[in-house]
């Protein structure tokens, strides 16, 4: 185990991805679709071969730097990888096309859920891929956020650690994550904490759905994406699955942990505050999944006074349920449309609110989670910034208080919080121009090139009035948008880092 674990990483995820393959085969075996069972059956054998081989060539070569090997091997996670994993989707897909293959399983390993197939086209365990390879994606990135990402303070750790201060931890005592630990016993150390954990909330919610109604494999597909916030789903979605209100009840309780990196072991990594109710990330979380609902009800409720639905407190209460669950659902990242929120959008008089899903899916969910976006501290550490500049208006000679980890957060935090801001802005820009060049026109550029850098694939199809499809873009589009999706999961800092030439002096 000692000489696997020595490896290079890369090498590493690649033996985990060609024994996964044997999942969907076996799948399809017992479904006599031996079709699609042969290709990943044949696929996994051959690249674990493949993996023995580059294994024996590179066992002796230990990289120089483990921080920046890890780093790359983040990239090509992203970007070779799934190449890779679409070797058995092309072949049981034979009509789909190798690009389109890795850029489905592209999608998937970003937890971004964009599709180019609609549900009916896929097999079942073609589906079942896709959320595994999402699901799988949500873990890697949970371990490597506070095993590489941490001691280099990006990722969302920088709003906490300061500009220029030492890698410690917020309230200025020395995290245990940040001593001269090399990064490859980081990651075997959260991978063997987390997984338990990852693994044990995937299967909680399986029977949860499976309880509620919902047929197996759509519950085990709907229990990986909702911990992966991937948003893949083989029937379009939980507002089209058969648990109905009990199964988005168990979905929304399940998204929770997105939204704090404190409610996942290892999370006291990035502490912002002693006690849990006074986490930021989850205060802010909680006014919005209450004050935006809260405004779409009262906006509908008060344009229905007149009418005789104004008075039917059941669909008052399913649009209300609407709205919380797909404003936390966007939030997180994870893209589920709730069964109300057509009952929501009618009754508010916003056929689409798009800019509203918009808005929260760059918002996003918490540091170092499976969520994507601009995430909650960093939009927490703008705020308080902002309070603190109002207040500084009318009393200028006030002194703002609230501690150490209060002050880093409003003066080094919203720094570097408000360059982030700006890049992921200009990421945006630059991404809608390459569609634009593309021939795409602009409200369609905006909805594509926020849903792929925030990691929330279902936004094309519910922010606009009508749904845009992935399937018809360009090979063209289509390459800027996978792009578009790692650079989102990876964050335009993790990018700087990789270019700036004292990191590859070091």
């Amino acid at each position: 185990m000692r000489r696997i674990l020595d490896l290079p990483l890369m090498v590493i995820l690649m033996g985990i991805g060609a024994v996964a393959m044997f999942v969907p085969a076996f799948h399809a075996f017992v479904l006599r679709d031996y079709a699609i069972s042969r290709p990943f059956f044949y696929s996994g054998t051959i690249f674990l071969i493949l993996v023995a081989l580059l294994s024996l060539a590179t066992a002796a070569n230990r990289p120089g730097h483990q921080a920046r090997s890890h780093l790359l091997a983040m990239l090509g996670t992203f970007t070779v990888l799934p190449l890779m994993l679409a070797v058995p989707f092309n072949e049981a897909l034979p009509d789909t096309g190798l690009f389109n293959a890795w850029w489905e399983m592209v999608s998937s390993l970003t937890t971004t859920g964009a599709t180019l197939y609609e549900p009916a086209r896929l097999a079942p365990s073609l589906h079942l891929w896709r959320a595994q390879v999402g699901w799988m994606g949500g873990f890697f990135i949970l371990v490597m956020a506070v095993a590489v990402m941490a001691p280099m303070r990006i990722g969302g750790f920088e709003v906490l650690a300061g500009v220029g201060t030492s890698a410690d931890d917020a309230a200025g005592r020395p995290g245990p994550i940040m001593r001269n630990v090399d990064p490859g016993t980081r990651i075997v150390r959260y991978a063997a904490t987390l997984f338990p954990i990852y693994t044990a909330l995937t299967f909680a919610l399986w029977v949860a759905l499976l309880l509620a109604g919902d047929p197996a494999l759509v519950a085990l597909c709907h229990a990986m994406s909702t911990l992966s916030t991937s948003g893949i789903s083989p029937i379009g979605g939980t507002a089209y699955a058969p648990s109905g209100f009990i199964g988005e009840i168990s979905v929304l309780l399940f998204m929770i942990p997105a939204l704090s990196r404190r409610l996942w072991p290892g999370g006291g990594e990035l502490r912002a505050t002693d006690a849990l109710r006074d986490d930021p990330e989850l205060r802010l979380a909680a006014a919005l999944v209450v004050i935006v609902p809260a405004l779409l009800f009262l906006r509908h409720w008060i344009g229905a006074l007149d009418v005789a639905e104004g008075q039917d407190l059941g669909m008052a209460a399913q649009a209300l349920w609407g709205g919380v669950f797909t404003v936390l659902s966007f939030l997180t990242t994870t893209g589920f449309e709730s069964h109300g929120w057509a009952e929501a959008r009618g009754w508010s008089g916003l056929g689409t609110p798009g800019m509203i899903l918009a808005g929260l899916a760059i918002t996003g969910g918490g540091v170092a989670t499976t969520a994507g976006g601009v995430k909650l501290l960093r939009v927490y550490a703008l705020l308080r910034h902002g309070e603190r500049e109002l207040e500084r208006l009318v009393h200028p000679s006030s002194v703002g208080g609230g501690g150490v980890v209060a002050r880093r957060l409003r003066r080094d935090g919203a720094y570097m919080s408000w360059i982030f801001f700006m890049l992921f802005a200009m990421a945006i820009a630059v991404v809608m121009m390459a569609l634009g060049m593309a021939g795409i026109a602009f409200e369609p550029a905006m909805v594509l090139g926020i849903s792929a850098l925030s990691n929330t694939g279902p936004l094309a199809t519910l922010a606009v009035q009508e749904p845009l499809s992935w399937s018809i873009l360009g090979a063209d589009a289509k390459a800027v948008l996978a792009a578009a999706m790692v650079l989102g999961r990876l964050e335009t800092l993790a990018i700087i880092a990789l270019l700036n030439p004292e990191f590859w002096r070091s």
